[in-house]
């Protein structure tokens, strides 16, 4: 059932980046990258809340559906960034502010680093 969930909510978190980033163009007129942050920031809301409705003493909500189907599914293919968010506030609920920010330092700045050589080797190798 787990792979299920997880390919459900993945589904549909895709189909929501989409239509979200479209309506957003076509709502404001503004492109990239503010679509993408939209749906980067509405992301990490939806798992914060997904987080706490069900792993703190609250727990309103079936865990195991909110963590296949909303966290890994619905979260990750809506927006990666939501996981990346949810584990630098774990390192910082955990008082380990060192790792946290090394985490984003090195998440930003390497991703951001591997995306350029990813563009770079991809264009060297079509011309």
């Amino acid at each position: 059932m787990k792979p299920i969930l997880i390919a459900l909510g993945g589904a549909l978190g895709s189909l929501a980046r989409w239509w979200i980033s479209e309506a957003f163009v076509l709502t404001t007129g503004l492109a990239l990258p503010w679509a993408i942050l939209l749906v980067n920031v509405t992301g990490c809301f939806v798992i914060g809340a997904a987080a706490a409705g069900s792993w703190n003493d609250v727990r309103f909500i079936d865990t195991d559906v909110v963590r296949y189907f909303v966290i890994v599914g619905l979260c990750g293919g809506y927006t990666t960034f939501s996981a990346f968010s949810l584990q630098t506030l774990g390192l910082l609920q955990a008082g380990d502010v060192g790792r946290a920010l090394l985490n984003v330092a090195a998440s930003v700045l390497g991703c951001l680093a591997a995306t350029w050589a990813g563009y770079t080797l991809a264009a060297a190798l079509a011309r």
